[in-house]
């Protein structure tokens, strides 16, 4: 059983989990996400960073059908790398990734275009070297304008994705699911990426908490004991002192208070010491 995850880059938001997949359905499911991003915008994305292990030559073909624009990597074989070793060292151009704090700011890179089995026409081919591998690593977009070091920080942005995964497993107990049914696996995995998607936009409304981890709002603001009285309109929190009451009281969750069905039709209010 496989799990495929998406994350939107800059909410950096799980937007898009399937955990009912099969490796006979794996390829097709980049495509079924974009049917969903378009679903739910009206359009498709603009950029995909896609791992290597969903995607087929057949499928970045008709992701670049669809004037999607796309970076993913190749898998190094040994005829790719003994070329790429014997060419000259004029072949090879210099760029300098300047992102901070990142270890590996020097690279080379050779940008050609390949021809792939299933992909119809030509690709950009990047085999970069200098990110902390002993091997080149490739690149394959069919964006033909960015730089070189565009795509590389470009993908690297997919990192995202994998921080996204370590603060499910770390928080949300993601790594700990397991049933022989598969779909008790995707309801669980579903609720996992709504429960993130909670977190992401109850941090937004948090003044210097916009980029704090699921963890970090759930153990210094949610975290917090009180008490809660059930009136006949409205349902009332009153929260006990604690240091980050002032952050939540700036956010004023609940100016504009609506009606929970699931609690009578009830609404909430919070009170703060």
């Amino acid at each position: 059983m496989l799990t495929f995850f998406a994350l939107e880059n800059d909410s950096r938001v799980l937007c898009y989990a399937n955990a009912n997949l099969t490796r006979a359905d794996q390829p097709g499911e980049p495509r079924r996400f974009v049917e969903f991003w378009r679903e739910l915008t009206g359009s498709d994305p603009q950029w995909l960073y896609i791992d290597s292990k969903v995607m087929t030559y057949p499928e970045l073909s008709a992701l670049n059908g669809r004037g999607i624009w796309l970076v993913t990597i190749r898998r190094r074989g040994a005829a790719i790398l003994r070329r790429l070793r014997r060419l000259p060292s004029s072949a090879w151009q210099k760029a300098v990734i300047d992102t901070p704090k990142r270890c590996h700011q020097h690279i080379r890179y050779v940008d050609e275009r390949v021809r792939l089995p299933g992909y119809e026409g030509e690709i950009r081919q990047l085999a970069v070297a200098g990110l902390g591998r002993e091997d080149p690593t490739l690149f394959l977009s069919n964006n033909v304008e960015q730089t070189a070091r565009g795509l590389v920080v470009r993908y690297a942005g997919r990192n995202r994705v994998e921080d996204g995964l370590g603060q499910a497993v770390n928080f949300f107990h993601l790594d700990c699911l397991a049933s022989e049914v598969r779909l008790n696996v995707d309801l669980d995995t579903a609720l996992t990426v709504l429960a993130n998607g909670c977190y992401r936009w109850l941090s937004k409304q948090l003044r210097g908490f916009e980029k704090a981890s699921p963890k970090q709002v759930y153990r210094r603001l949610v975290e917090t004991a009180g008490l809660v009285e059930v009136e006949e309109g409205r349902v009332v929190v009153r929260l006990d002192q604690r240091s980050h009451n002032p952050v939540l009281r700036e956010a004023a969750l609940d100016r504009e208070p609506f009606p929970i069905p699931w609690l009578g039709n009830r609404s909430i209010a919070f009170v703060y010491p």
